[in-house]
């Protein structure tokens, strides 16, 4: 489709926002009395020349870490905010889930509310009237919606918020996490409803730390990283970028979309791969300090690594490193439900050791063990070791784990006049990120391949 040919329903171009921070209140006073002009503040830029558009009919994702400038920038199309500099423009009628009922009045029933909100929206008393049913059906909270809402339970709150908000068929349905509200079941039924409205051509805009929905749910991915437009393109190869940027693998990132951006010049403007990156001419990112080094970075280095893990032992063997591998070779946190990944150990030995086993533990977040395995399970034979030796050592594996965070341990151990000796052991040293677009009942997936025949 040529430029001129695309319809928008969001366009936003070299929009940023400033902050004025101050270190005393006094200070904003002491500004604003000035006559010498002095300024007592700095400037923050929660965002810095963000463009991008959306297409009409299009699910477009932003993701980037926490202070990216995510919610700033949906604020500012939803007209909550307004831009220091650069401009927005938007086509279409919005239903913004941004704060689930910041605009509820607590002291009011919830058929009022719905009323008040719809009228806020632009809909008619007749247009709310053939509403009405559908809404109260999709919020379930039965004969409380006679009651004010500030008799509400927080979950029956958000059930209605969310309710109102997404059954007003909007042109443009705009979503900041809001689909994790309520209980699975509601959750379920959130996302059925988001399927049903993307399938029917409403244009979604939605920021979420979930990746299988925007793998699953976005047809275009917009990458940002404190305030900062860094690329946009397939689901995909975005959150491979993302990933990057949480591994702080900062000067591959630069390297990648370097290369890409001299492929698309080279292809006269044509593009690669359907990415956008930005002009990193001017350092946008901050390249970490190994680019130019000799040393070969250490692999925890560029995962996140719990500083506040347990680790004890008699110190004949050390862990000195460890990693976290996805099927592509990446060094991450994130991993994809489905695919191969490997956990990689590199151990020195400060003794010598008959025969040490190596392990790992994958728990969830209540401490409970789901799986893990050791060299001696899987009859792997490790010859005796010297005083000196190092050992790297993989586990290779499908993951079928559920979406959801984890936590890995691993350890060199061994046994010893028939006695269980611990020579290293790393207590919850990493956490796991796991992305899945299809979650089933339980903590793994047992991969049912399904017929399903008339007879």
């Amino acid at each position: 489709m040529s430029e001129e040919k695309k319809e928008y329903a969001i366009s936003v171009q070299d929009v940023t926002k400033i902050y004025r921070l101050y270190d005393k209140p006094i200070d904003r006073l002491k500004e604003s009395l000035s006559l010498t002009h002095k300024e007592y503040h700095r400037d923050f830029f929660a965002l810095s020349g963000i463009s991008f558009t959306v297409e009409k009919g299009q699910t477009v994702g932003i993701i980037g870490t926490n202070g990216s400038g995510k919610s700033t920038i949906l604020k500012i199309i939803t007209g909550v905010l307004t831009p220091t500099s650069g401009q927005v423009k938007v086509e279409g009628k919005i239903s913004a889930l941004l704060e689930l009922g910041a605009g509820f009045n607590m002291d009011y029933t919830g058929i009022e509310n719905i009323y008040m909100n719809g009228t806020m929206m632009g809909y008619s008393r007749k247009e709310m009237d053939e509403k009405l049913q559908e809404i109260l059906d999709f919020a379930e909270i039965g004969d409380f919606v006679y009651q004010p809402v500030k008799t509400y339970s927080s979950g029956m709150f958000v059930r209605l918020a969310f309710a109102l908000a997404i059954n007003v068929e909007p042109e443009i349905l705009i979503v900041d996490e809001a689909l994790s509200v309520g209980d699975v079941f509601f959750q379920a039924k959130c996302y059925r409803r988001m399927e049903e409205i993307r399938q029917s051509g409403t244009t979604i805009l939605m920021v979420t730390h979930d990746m299988g929905s925007i793998i699953k749910y976005c047809d275009k991915v917009v990458l940002l990283n404190k305030g900062q437009f860094i690329a946009e393109g397939s689901a995909g190869h975005i959150v491979d970028l993302y990933k990057k940027i949480l591994a702080g693998q900062m000067d591959s990132l630069n390297a990648e979309l370097e290369q890409e951006r001299e492929q698309k010049q080279h292809h006269d403007g044509e593009g690669t791969d359907g990415i956008e990156m930005s002009d990193f001419s001017g350092g946008i990112l901050e390249v970490s300090d190994s680019a130019a080094g000799t040393a070969p970075r250490l692999m925890k280095e560029q995962i996140t690594i719990n500083a506040n893990r347990t680790e004890y032992g008699d110190g004949r063997a050390e862990i000195y490193d460890l990693g976290l591998l996805d099927q592509r070779g990446n060094l991450t946190n994130l991993l994809l439900k489905g695919e191969m990944f490997t956990i990689r150990e590199c151990i020195r030995f400060h003794a010598d050791i008959e025969a040490p086993i190596f392990t790992y533990t994958i728990k969830d977040k209540k401490g409970t063990d789901l799986t893990g395995t050791n060299t001696m399970y899987e009859g792997a034979d490790i010859k005796p070791v010297k005083q000196g030796d190092e050992y790297q050592v993989e586990f290779t594996q499908k993951m079928n784990l559920q979406g959801g965070e984890y936590l890995l341990s691993m350890s060199c151990t061994g046994f010893e006049h028939g006695e269980h000796v611990v020579y290293h052991r790393l207590y919850d040293v990493a956490n796991i990120t796991v992305i899945s677009n299809k979650n089933t009942v339980g903590v793994y997936d047992m991969e049912s391949q399904v017929t399903a025949v008339k007879r």
